[in-house]
């Protein structure tokens, strides 16, 4: 799956679930999205789910903004001759790494846990994912 076609179908997913929480305020929906409940209620909502497994070791992971505002993806095919910056980090996280390979540099977000804690999902909130998220494709 590339990163347009995720970003698309969380998109949808993401609204899917807002509709259902709608008339809540900030903090509740906010809470809503603490690991644990997605699994116990929204089980497509990541793969990762069906096997309990979080994306990033945090005690309090929280899916509201499953991707990062600051992760950026080019949504245009990549030369092969050339060492193209396929994804990187716009903040230059000292968590996040960067992995090359087929002659791409790809950010590998992993070690980060910016978007998945509380304070910064609340600073940041916006009950359209996709507006939080404005920024991402290039």
């Amino acid at each position: 799956m590339t990163y347009n076609d995720w970003f698309d179908q969380h998109a949808k997913k993401h609204a899917t679930i807002m509709k259902k929480l709608e008339g809540l305020d900030e903090y509740d929906i906010v809470q809503y999205f603490i690991f644990e409940n997605m699994v116990k209620n929204e089980p497509d909502f990541c793969d990762l789910y069906a096997t309990n497994t979080k994306c990033h070791e945090m005690y309090e992971l929280n899916c509201y903004m499953c991707g990062c505002s600051h992760f950026r993806f080019n949504t245009t095919p990549y030369i092969q001759e050339e060492l193209e910056y396929h994804s990187v980090c716009s903040i230059n996280s000292k968590r996040g790494k960067r992995s090359i390979t087929d002659a791409q540099v790809h950010q590998d977000c992993t070690g980060c846990t910016v978007p998945h804690g509380e304070d910064f999902i609340l600073s940041n909130f916006n009950h359209d994912w996709l507006t939080m998220m404005g920024k991402v494709k290039n």
